[in-house]
């Protein structure tokens, strides 16, 4: 039954509009496996929203969806096996194709095709996890060596295009047309958002439209998309569709945001990489766009030599944050953070309350307070 005695039929109501598009593998988990850590900026833990509740009401769907997974990344190629499964397996809350089983379950679906489409939207994330890491030369991946560390770069970029093949595959299985060019497209704007940040690196002259730009792209995309597909194969209407997509989106933006926020004001033990990692890499993000902006000619020389000229040692981390907290641009990115949660949020107005409903609401709340 995977979950869906908890729900109830969801009720007519009346249509809305909604913005426009844009936008460890085991088959046997331990809830701990998914769930993320609630963090502060100041390092406290804290009891809070959580995804408890979402991880409960998916957890047969993500056992399949896990089985699922590891079907798919055989190879008679032995680097390809070992390399995504040393991705898939080093953990993550996989909340992406969580949301696929959530949206389809919101919309009372019967059968077997979300479970496919959401393998394919861990693909789809795992290979540019894959991508990314060769692109912004990163040694670690959660906590653990990055896969192009341990086989080098052209292996990595192989195998997320193998990943990518087997996603596409599966859509195909689904038989939905309209869920697949949803998917499809959203591959293509990853890939623009990844161009796009090509162009904007180190650049600190890039403003906040151009950054979020970047982050609808490379992250949102496919966390709308991911949304879209359930009511898609229920069968429900543009109305639901718009619905779901903009609350993936929106809560896409808010993950990506309070994520660049902990980069400079979180635990590097409880993000899975190490403090200011965006930093040292040359990363522009969203606290650094205010900062820049909000900052003296002083502080603005400060950024050019740390990020267009490569100086990001420890002393440039600290002066990096202190001059963010001069200018409250953490404490501005939450706050920008919190907008996008409350756009996701009220998405889901159209939908009858339900279990279901509550964990994905609970959700955005959990996403926001990671910062808190």
């Amino acid at each position: 039954m995977r979950g869906r005695d908890h729900l109830a039929s969801c009720e007519a109501a009346p249509r809305m509009a909604f913005c426009a598009r844009f936008g460890r593998g085991t088959g046997h988990h331990r809830k701990e496996d998914y769930v993320g850590v609630v963090v502060s900026l100041d390092g406290k833990s804290s009891q809070g929203p959580s995804l408890d509740t979402l991880l409960s009401l998916t957890q047969s769907g993500m056992e399949g969806v896990n089985r699922m997974i590891l079907s798919r990344v055989g190879s008679d190629v032995e680097m390809i096996p070992e390399i995504a499964k040393h991705l898939i397996e080093s953990g993550g809350k996989r909340l992406r194709p969580m949301l696929t089983l959530a949206t389809a379950e919101l919309c009372a679906y019967k059968g077997e095709g979300d479970v496919k489409l959401a393998a394919a939207v861990e693909f789809m994330h795992t290979a540019t996890l894959l991508h990314d890491d060769v692109v912004d030369d990163s040694e670690m991946r959660r906590g653990k060596l990055a896969a192009r560390m341990l086989w080098g770069n052209e292996a990595s970029v192989l195998v997320g295009d193998f990943l990518l093949g087997q996603a596409f595959k599966m859509m195909v299985e689904v038989g939905s047309l309209h869920a697949l060019d949803v998917l499809s497209t959203a591959a293509t704007v990853i890939a623009e958002g990844e161009v796009f940040q090509l162009a904007v690196a180190k650049n600190t002259a890039t403003t906040e439209d151009e950054y979020l730009s970047v982050v609808r792209g490379k992250t949102a995309a496919l966390f709308a998309a991911a949304c879209e597909v359930g009511p898609i194969i229920a069968g429900f209407g543009k109305a639901e569709q718009a619905a779901c997509r903009s609350y993936g989106s929106n809560l896409g933006i808010a993950f990506q945001l309070i994520d660049d926020a902990l980069d400079y004001g979180g635990v590097s033990s409880k993000l899975g990489k190490n403090l200011g990692d965006d930093f040292r890499e040359g990363k522009i993000t969203l606290p650094v766009v205010l900062s820049f902006r909000r900052g003296t000619e002083s502080e603005r020389a400060f950024w050019k030599r740390a990020l267009e000229e490569g100086q990001t040692g420890d002393a440039e981390l600290a002066e990096a944050i202190a001059i963010m907290k001069k200018h409250r641009a953490i404490e501005d990115t939450i706050e920008r953070a919190k907008h996008y949660g409350a756009m996701s949020r009220d998405a889901l107005a159209l939908f009858a309350d339900t279990p279901m409903k509550a964990a994905m609401l609970e959700a955005v709340d959990f996403c926001i307070s990671r910062a808190h």
